[in-house]
C-alpha cells in the first residue's frame, strides 16, 4: 500500500536564503567540528532526494516505507529537490541531514567544507546519463553556435557536459544554458533548444516524447560503463551524533535496491507511480522501460571514479582546481548493513583516508 509521506519543495528564494546562511555557517569557514559523540537515535531525519528515475532506490524506499520501518520513532521528513546545487545549499545550511545526490554537487558539498561537513555513504544509481539532440546533429562539431541545456549550472550533468565539450574543443562555441528538465522537454519541443544532457527519465522523454535522438551515451565515457549518477551524503555531525539513525537508512536503502533488483516490473509501478504524485504526470510505458535499461541500481558508490570527477570539475572551468576527495566516503556503516544482508561489501577505492 502507498505511504504517504510528506514532502516539502524549496523555492528559488527559500535556496537563496540557505545558501546565505551556509555562506555564514561553521561548515563553509572551514574549521573542523566539534568532536561529536553518540547522542542515539535522532528525533527526525530530513532527507533530500529528486523526482528522476536516477533515483529510483530513494523513491521505492519512500513508498515501500522501507525507510520508515528500519528508522522506528525516528521521524522520516522527505524533501523534494530539482537540482543538487539546491540539496547542497540545505545541507550546507543545516537544514537537511542527508540527501540523495548527484556526484558533482557531492564533491562540491564536501570541498566547499574543507572535507568537513558531509561524508559519502552509499550509492543508489550508476549510469542514465545522455546528450541527446535534433536528429540533424550528427556529429560533436555540428553543435557549434547551438543550444545544449544541462538541469542546473554545476551540477552532474553540466559538469559532464562542459568536461566534454573542452575535450573536443568547443568550449564557447557553444550555448550552455540551465533548465528545469520538464522545461527542456518543452524547449526541444518547441525548437528552442538544440540539444541536452539529462539524466533519466528526461533523456529518454525527449528520444521517445519529442523526437530527439542520443549522440552520446556518458557510459561510454567510463570503464566498464560505470560512473556514480547518484549517491548519497550525510552530514558529518548528524553521522557521528546519530550513527544507529544512519546505519537505519542504510538498512532501508540496501531493502529498497533489493526490492528494485528482484522485482524490476514493480519498481517500475513504484517509481512511476511516485513521478505521477511529485510531478503530476507518469511516463509512457515505453519511457520507464528506456530509463530503466540505462541505469544500476546499486548500493556501490563506484567510489573509485571520484577523484577523476573531482579533474573534470577543473577541465569543464567550474572549479580553479581539482577538489580533494580525501576522507571524503565513510562506507564502514554501509559494509555493516550488506554483510549482515550476506551481500559484498563495497570498495571505498581510498576515499575513506585522508
Amino acid at each position: 500500500m502507498r505511504n504517504n509521506f510528506r514532502r516539502t519543495h524549496f523555492t528559488a528564494a527559500a535556496v537563496a536564503v540557505l545558501a546565505v546562511v551556509a555562506g555564514c555557517s561553521r561548515a563553509d569557514g572551514g574549521e573542523q567540528p566539534v568532536a561529536a559523540t553518540d547522542k542515539g537515535p535522532a528525533a527526525e531525519l530530513r532527507l533530500g532526494y529528486f523526482p528522476n528515475v536516477t533515483h529510483a532506490a530513494a523513491l521505492v524506499g519512500l513508498d515501500q516505507n522501507l525507510f520508515g520501518k528500519e528508522l522506528g520513532s525516528t521521524k522520516l521528513v522527505p524533501t523534494k529537490f530539482n537540482a543538487g546545487p539546491e540539496a547542497v545549499g540545505a545541507l550546507l545550511g543545516g537544514s537537511l541531514d542527508a540527501s540523495f545526490i548527484g556526484s558533482g554537487p557531492a564533491i562540491n558539498a564536501y570541498a566547499k567544507s574543507s572535507g568537513s561537513a558531509v561524508r559519502l555513504i552509499a550509492g543508489a544509481t550508476s549510469g542514465g546519463a545522455q546528450l541527446v539532440v535534433k536528429p540533424a546533429i550528427t556529429k560533436p562539431e555540428d553543435l557549434v553556435g547551438k543550444t545544449v541545456v544541462t538541469p542546473q549550472l554545476g551540477n552532474t550533468q553540466d559538469v559532464s557536459l562542459k568536461k566534454w565539450l573542452a575535450e573536443k574543443n568547443l568550449t564557447g562555441k557553444v550555448k550552455v544554458t540551465n533548465l528545469e528538465n520538464a522545461q527542456t522537454l518543452d524547449a526541444f519541443k518547441k525548437g528552442d533548444v538544440d540539444a541536452a544532457w539529462l539524466p533519466e527519465p528526461w533523456s529518454s522523454r525527449l528520444v521517445l516524447d519529442a523526437g530527439a535522438k542520443v549522440l552520446l551515451d556518458e557510459a561510454s565515457l567510463w570503464p566498464d560503463g560505470k560512473f556514480p549518477t547518484t549517491v548519497l551524503i550525510v552530514r558529518t555531525q548528524f553521522l557521528q551524533e546519530h550513527p544507529q539513525t544512519v546505519k537505519a537508512l542504510l538498512t532501508g536503502l540496501v531493502a529498497a535496491i533489493d526490492f528494485s533488483t528482484k522485482d524490476e516490473a514493480a519498481a517500475k509501478k513504484v517509481v512511476n507511480d511516485q513521478l505521477l504524485e511529485l510531478t503530476g504526470k507518469a511516463l509512457k510505458p515505453a519511457v520507464i522501460d528506456r530509463a530503466f535499461d540505462n541505469i544500476t541500481i546499486t548500493a556501490d558508490p563506484v567510489a573509485a571514479q571520484f577523484p577523476q570527477l573531482a579533474k573534470d570539475q577543473v577541465t569543464a572551468a567550474i572549479a580553479k582546481e581539482a577538489p580533494s576527495v580525501a576522507g571524503f566516503a565513510d562506507l564502514g556503516p554501509l559494509n555493516e548493513v550488506l554483510e549482515k544482508a550476506g551481500q559484498p561489501a563495497v570498495d571505498a577505492a581510498g576515499l575513506d583516508a585522508k
